[in-house]
């Protein structure tokens, strides 16, 4: 009753103004006809043979005067200047621009649960579709965004669409920053509000904003966007990227691997014990300064350890030996003023003093390691991974294991350095955060600095956010010694690819959210060209992605942030672990189930919908979030695993020197699928996705070239296209290629993943 109440009070206050103010406008064309409140942006639109579909509910009136319209376009002011507005209709797309003379944060659109038809398509990480009246999602949806979700961060396109059969509708925000989406349960559907802030810093850019007709196609918007940042420039592809970057060649077909286990020693290393521990019991400078380092635990074991220690003590003993050796290489650099020219100094001076003092006791120099070894780089090899992604938690782990970064890059592979300039902390706070380590003049200098004149607080509310511009020259600087160092082929520069902008009201430079969106895509561009690497970031958001070759968290996204089952509680089944012990963090390596609603909304197939793809396949390779890999969740591994193939990205996969053995054959089983599908697809652009039956378990996607991927993601085989699919099973028709079937329980973990714990 709720809905007819307000639409009368509306008319009501509509018709006490003057005529020309509440006097509907109509744009049509053979496509379809627009009727448009001015004084309200009440919207409503009527496809061509079809019935009305009312789009916005209308606003509060304002005052209108100037209107101008013919039966193509639109203009006119509210409230005697301060915002003019305009609309245009062009074909299929129904643009919208406003601009404010004064800030003012303004609603846009009020969307009724009836405009949605049956179902919201959208973008979260890589999409999904949203089916009207489906409790699970009335339930998510409204808690997701209690807040508002931004635009720009909380969407991975600036766009949503809705689905009404044979037509479907979809919103393109054209200015993806500075706007809110809120949606709340309306009856047995989803509403949504946008708005929009116009402030002292961006009043020079108009909200322009354009609906879009198109068939049934649920990724049509995501096509109409595609096209649009072609013809912005805006659109890069991956062949351009190759050509450019040529070591970006390399992702096409690589798996994705993060390697654990960056200290200088790994278990291994050490090959006699009895004289490992005469010597760190003895007499020597390295000796003591290491043993001055230890904590109680670690000096008490020492103390009592025999010739033949136990597992824990060695543990222990060599993780505090790394530590010791890693807190005084730090402090050869970690200053107020970091020099980096003289980064990787004090971890070759301490790989030869500890060769001198311990060598006798230890295997070959060459191989020392633990994840990140040259061990390991054979062992891949071995295993027939001939193209992959490595990278390490942070870029220290190469400091201590030049040698293994230069075989990687040898053997083919991409050996990334893990890097992050978006937070700078003050010096001495969290000196094991070291990417946050900027120097005492990037946090004096470089924090963004909100409208009330607050610096605005880092990651995890430690030091500050900083602008892109101004820490700029450090990335220079660390960037540059680090490649003059170890030769790292690629880069992964931690969130500038999120869509996580602030506006910055820094007096010497002040800068909105658009323009801390393009300093991150050229400080992403600036390291890509300086070194002719590819580079990814986090997410890959369109609206901060220009430039890079590679996203992590597209496809799962963080999930269940500050739910304390998965962060807090270790006595919950859901619990995702902790982040120990360093060479294998639990919350990487534990093997558990995750919890509802998160399973559904983020794995469950009928609620996905590949629009990044359809915009970025062939442009942004992605892949999940590192937080989350192949193996993470017991209950979706198949789902994930199909769905990375219908959509043709890369597996993530976590490795130490521990896990090896047991995920090595996993990996290479996966390889044999993924590789050469994306060594043929990964160039092409996503053209179509279709579900093949009512249930929407089976699906397919459709490549420029003609090539078809089609996945029975149920338990049951199922008769497609006049032919059976097995259950779990995935059908390959390339271009000119013979078909076959895949199943993924081909590529199965082993039995020990369905009960949790760590597979290593």
């Amino acid at each position: 009753m709720s809905f007819p109440f307000h639409r009368a009070a509306l008319i009501a206050a509509i018709l006490s103004l003057p005529a020309s103010a509440w006097a509907a406008v109509l744009l049509q064309n053979a496509q379809w006809r627009i009727e448009l409140e001015p004084a309200t942006l009440a919207l409503t639109a009527t496809p061509a043979g079809q019935a009305a579909l009312p789009l916005s509910s209308g606003l509060t009136p304002r005052s209108v005067s100037g209107l101008k319209s013919d039966a193509q376009a639109a203009s006119w002011q509210w409230e005697d200047g301060r915002f003019q507005l305009s609309a245009k209709l062009d074909g299929a797309d129904l643009g919208l621009t406003i601009a404010a003379r004064e800030p003012a944060t303004l609603e846009l659109l009020r969307q009724p649960a009836a405009a949605m038809g049956r179902g919201l398509l959208l973008p979260l990480a890589e999409g999904s579709y949203v089916p009207a009246g489906d409790p699970l999602w009335l339930d998510f949806l409204p808690r997701f965004a209690a807040d508002g979700l931004n635009t720009s961060e909380n969407l991975s396109l600036p766009l949503w669409g809705m689905d009404h059969g044979a037509t479907s509708l979809h919103w393109l925000l054209l200015n993806p920053f500075n706007n809110t989406l809120r949606i709340r349960r309306d009856g047995e559907g989803l509403a949504l509000t946008l708005s929009h802030q116009f402030n002292a810093l961006n009043l020079a850019q108009p909200m322009r904003l354009s609906l879009h007709l198109a068939d049934g196609d649920a990724l049509a918007g995501a096509k109409r966007y595609r096209q649009w940042l072609q013809q912005q420039g805006r659109f890069e592809s991956l062949a351009d990227k190759m050509r450019a970057q040529p070591q970006t060649a390399k992702l096409i077909g690589a798996s994705h691997v993060y390697l654990w286990g960056n200290d200088l020693l790994g278990q291994a290393d050490v090959r006699d014990w009895a004289l490992w521990l005469e010597r760190l019991r003895g007499d020597s400078a390295l000796a003591r300064r290491l043993r001055a380092s230890f904590d109680s635990e670690a000096a008490a074991v020492l103390r009592a350890a025999p010739a033949r220690p136990d597992a824990y003590q060695r543990r222990t003993l060599l993780a505090a030996f790394n530590q010791a050796l890693t807190a005084e290489a730090r402090a050869g650099w970690l200053s107020a003023k970091p020099d980096w020219s003289r980064l990787a100094a004090p971890y070759r001076r301490l790989r030869a003093e500890v060769l001198r003092v311990f060598g006798a006791a230890l295997g070959q120099p060459d191989s020392w390691g633990g994840g990140l070894s040259t061990k390991t780089l054979r062992a891949l090899r071995a295993a027939g991974l001939s193209r992959l992604w490595l990278g390490v938690d942070n870029w220290e782990g190469g400091l201590w294991q030049p040698q293994a970064v230069a075989a990687g890059v040898s053997a083919g592979y991409l050996m990334a350095a893990y890097d992050s300039y978006e937070t700078a902390l003050p010096p001495g706070q969290r000196e094991d955060w070291l990417t946050a380590q900027q120097g005492a003049a990037a946090y004096r200098d470089c924090g963004v600095t909100l409208a009330n004149g607050r610096r605005k607080s880092g990651f995890q509310q430690s030091g500050y956010y900083t602008n892109p511009d101004c820490v700029r020259p450090i990335l220079q600087q660390r960037t540059q010694a680090l490649h003059r160092a170890l030769g790292f082929n690629s880069w992964f520069l931690d969130a500038y690819a999120t869509g996580m902008v602030f506006d910055d009201y820094t007096p010497e430079r002040r800068a909105g959210q658009a323009q801390l969106a393009a300093g991150n895509e050229r400080s992403m561009a600036w390291v890509r060209d300086r070194f002719a690497v590819p580079v990814g970031s986090e997410n890959g958001n369109a609206a901060t992605a220009r430039g890079i070759a590679f996203a992590h968290g597209m496809q799962v996204p963080v999930l269940g942030w500050g739910d304390a089952d998965l962060q807090k509680n270790p006595k919950s089944p859901y619990f995702l672990g902790r982040w120990f012990p360093a060479d294998q963090p639990e919350t990487f390596f534990k093997t558990v189930p995750l919890k509802q609603p998160y399973r559904d909304i983020y794995y469950r197939p009928q609620y996905r919908l590949p629009l990044y793809q359809a915009v970025f396949h062939d442009s942004i390779v992605t892949s999940n979030h590192w937080l989350y890999d192949n193996l993470k969740f017991s209950n979706a591994y198949e789902d994930n695993l199909l769905a990375q193939w219908l959509y043709n990205v890369p597996p993530l996969w976590h490795l130490s020197a521990a896990s090896l053995e047991r995920r090595l054959p996993l990996m290479r089983c996966v390889d044999r699928v993924f590789q050469p599908l994306h060594r043929r697809l990964a160039t092409q652009p996503l053209s179509g996705f279709a579900w093949l039956t009512s249930d929407r378990q089976v699906q397919q996607t459709r490549f420029a070239d003609g090539s078809r991927l089609t996945v029975n993601f149920s338990g049951q085989p199922r008769e497609v296209e006049g032919r059976p699919l097995a259950a779990r099973a995935m059908r390959v028709q390339l271009a000119g290629e013979l078909e076959r079937t895949v199943l993924a329980s081909d590529c199965a973990p082993p039995t020990t993943i369905a009960g949790g714990g760590c597979l290593g």
